[in-house]
């Protein structure tokens, strides 16, 4: 199993990239992915929507069970990977490569609240 030191995770199995500029880059994690299976389907928020941490923000679905995606922080949506539309099954093979949305947080991104690798892997384990 895969867990990069470079990103944090969220105890959902998301996992968060903060870029240069302060916004976030988010997508699910090797864990997450190897639990659903190969996905069918990815549902993403609306471009330009206002997300609240926590709050439902997409799905990913596999032939076996669907799960909800959440916000890792309040912020709005900067862009979603179109490209999940005809293979959602890409996050499978490349889970931290295939992100799912990217937010610019409210404030400043604070790790706080978040795990790191060495954390998640507790959490998995």
């Amino acid at each position: 199993m895969l867990i990069p030191d470079h990103l944090v995770y969220a105890q959902t199995h998301e996992w968060v990239r903060v870029e240069e500029d302060g916004s976030l880059t988010i997508g699910i994690t090797d864990f997450g992915q190897e639990q659903l299976g190969p996905l069918v389907y990815v549902e993403m928020p609306a471009v330009g929507r206002s997300l609240v941490r926590g709050e439902e923000s997409g799905i990913v679905e596999s032939n076996k069970t669907a799960s909800d995606l959440h916000a890792p922080v309040d912020g709005v949506v900067l862009a979603v990977n179109e490209a999940l539309v005809e293979t959602p099954d890409a996050v499978n093979d490349a889970p931290y490569e295939q992100w799912i949305f990217k937010l610019q947080p409210a404030v400043a991104f604070s790790s706080e609240g978040f795990l790191d690798a060495q954390g998640y892997l507790k959490l998995v384990s």
